[in-house]
C-alpha cells in the first residue's frame, strides 16, 4: 500500500523490528523452552515490535510467523508500519478462526491486561491459563539499539534547550504554576517534543511532569518520585496550581519528561527567582549534584545497580539522609531509573536490582532533597551507558539557575 501519511523517516526500520522480535524469541526460548504463544495488547509493546499503535493484538507463536491483528485502524497500520504481517479482524473470533485454538497457557503482559479482556480472548482461543512475560519484555527493552539511542539523543538536546536556555526567559513574577505549565508545553512543542509523557506504572497520568513554585514542590503526591506538586485539583493532580503564583525569592522546580518519536529523556532543573536562596539550601543542592556525578562515574558495563545504590547511600550522613529523595515520610528507595519508551523503565538504581549494567542501557539519575519552607532541590539528567562509561545527553546545567 502506498504511503499516504508518514514519511519513511518516521517509521521504525524493518531491520530494527526484526532484531527486536529475534531477541524476544531468544529470551523466551532460554527462559521458557516450552512456550507456544505470546500475546501483546499493550500499546507501548505493540509499537516496540511493530512500529504502530492500534486497537488489536500482536500474536507471536513459537513455531510460526508473528501476526499483528488489527481492528482499528487496519489502513493506518499498513500506512505507518513496516511489520511484515498485518491482518484485519472484526473481533477475536476472526483471529481465532485463522490461528486455531491454543489449549495451553498463553504468555501475556500481566501488568497490563484487564481480566475481562483475557476472558474474552480465552473464550475464542481456548487458553488453559496465562503466564507473565513482563520481565522478558522489559529485559530486552532495557538495552537500546543505535536507532533508539538516536531518538533519545534528539530528545536530550530538546530537553537541554528548553530547561537550560529558554525557561529562564519566561519566568515572570505573578504568573501561576498553571500559566507556566501552559507556556512550557507550548515551548516544548515548538522545539520538537512528541507531545506526550508516558509512564509504565499502572494508572499513572502525568502531563509534562512535576512543576512547583517554592514549597509546592514538596507537597504530597501520589506519584512515586521524590518531588511533589499540588496540580490543578484533587481530580487532576498534575500540571500546576492556578492559585500558587510566582514570588520573588521562590525556588522554581521543574521535573519533566521529553521525547522524540516515542523515546523519552527525563530531566529536572531548578531556578532561583528574584533573589538567591539561603546558603545552606545551595550547599544541599550542590551535594545532590555531586551525588549525581558520583553515580554517573560508576555507571559502566558490568556495574551492579544495587551495589551502586548501597555504596552511595551508606556514604551519606544521617542528617543529610533526612528528607533525601523526598520529604518527610514520602521518600523513595531509588536513586535513578531506566528510561526509554516510558519514563519508568528497568533497571532501577535500587536494592534488588542485581543484574549487571549493559552497554546501551539508559538511566535517569535524580538525587534530590526536600527543604522545609523552600522546596525540592537537586537535579536529574539522562545518561546513556557506553563501552567507556556513562554519557549525559540532557545538558550540563548544574541547576539553581539565577533568574533575577
Amino acid at each position: 500500500m502506498e504511503s499516504r501519511g508518514f514519511a519513511d523517516s518516521k517509521k521504525v526500520p524493518a531491520e530494527e523490528l526484526k532484531s527486536r522480535m529475534d531477541r524476544f524469541r531468544r529470551i523466551m526460548d532460554q527462559r521458557h523452552p516450552g512456550w507456544r504463544l505470546a500475546i501483546f495488547v499493550g500499546k507501548i509493546n505493540m509499537y516496540y515490535f511493530t512500529g504502530t499503535m492500534q486497537d488489536g493484538f500482536l500474536a507471536i507463536p513459537r513455531d510460526e510467523e508473528a501476526v499483528l491483528w488489527v481492528r482499528r485502524s487496519y489502513e493506518r497500520a499498513l500506512d505507518e508500519s513496516l511489520f511484515p504481517v498485518i491482518r484485519p479482524m472484526r473481533s477475536y473470533r476472526d483471529a481465532a478462526q485463522a490461528m486455531g485454538s491454543f489449549p495451553c497457557p498463553v504468555y501475556m503482559e500481566t501488568e497490563l491486561v484487564p481480566l475481562a479482556m483475557y476472558q474474552r480472548m480465552q473464550k475464542y482461543f481456548g487458553f488453559t491459563g496465562f503466564l507473565p512475560l513482563d520481565s522478558e519484555i522489559m529485559a530486552i527493552r532495557s538495552v537500546k539499539s543505535p536507532y533508539e539511542i538516536s531518538c533519545m539523543r534528539r530528545s536530550g538536546l530538546i530537553h537541554k534547550t528548553i530547561l537550560e536556555d529558554r525557561i529562564p526567559h519566561v519566568l515572570k513574577e505573578g504568573m501561576s504554576e498553571a500559566d507556566f505549565s501552559a507556556i512550557l508545553f507550548n515551548i516544548m512543542m515548538e522545539e520538537g517534543y512528541h507531545g506526550v509523557t508516558r509512564f509504565g506504572m499502572f494508572g499513572t497520568e502525568m502531563v509534562l511532569g512535576q512543576i512547583g513554585f517554592g514549597d509546592s514542590s514538596i507537597y504530597p503526591s501520589y506519584f512515586d518520585g521524590p518531588g511533589g506538586h499540588k496540580g490543578l485539583s484533587p481530580a487532576v493532580p498534575t500540571l500546576g496550581s492556578r492559585e500558587r503564583r510566582l514570588r520573588k525569592g521562590d525556588l522554581v522546580f521543574v521535573d519533566i519528561g521529553c521525547g522524540v518519536d516515542g523515546y523519552h529523556t527525563d530531566k529536572t532543573m531548578t531556578y532561583m527567582f528574584g533573589k538567591k536562596l539561603p546558603d545552606y539550601a545551595i550547599e544541599i543542592h550542590e551535594r545532590c549534584v555531586a551525588i549525581q556525578d558520583e553515580i554517573a562515574s560508576r555507571l559502566k558495563p558490568g556495574a551492579i545497580p544495587s551495589e551502586i545504590y548501597n555504596e552511595i547511600m551508606s556514604g551519606l550522613e544521617p542528617d543529610f539522609l533526612e528528607n533525601f529523595m523526598g520529604f518527610g515520610s514520602r521518600t523513595v528507595k531509588f536513586l535513578g531509573h531506566g528510561i526509554g519508551l516510558v519514563i519508568d523503565e528497568l533497571p532501577v538504581i535500587a536494592r534488588g536490582f542485581d543484574e549487571p549494567v549493559r552497554e546501551g542501557m539508559a538511566f535517569a539519575l535524580e538525587p534530590k532533597k526536600g527543604i522545609a519552607g523552600i522546596g525540592m532541590v537537586g537535579i536529574e539528567n539522562t545518561f546513556i551507558v557506553t563501552a567507556e562509561g556513562s554519557e549525559c545527553i540532557t545538558g550540563t546545567g548544574r541547576g539553581l539557575i539565577p533568574v533575577y
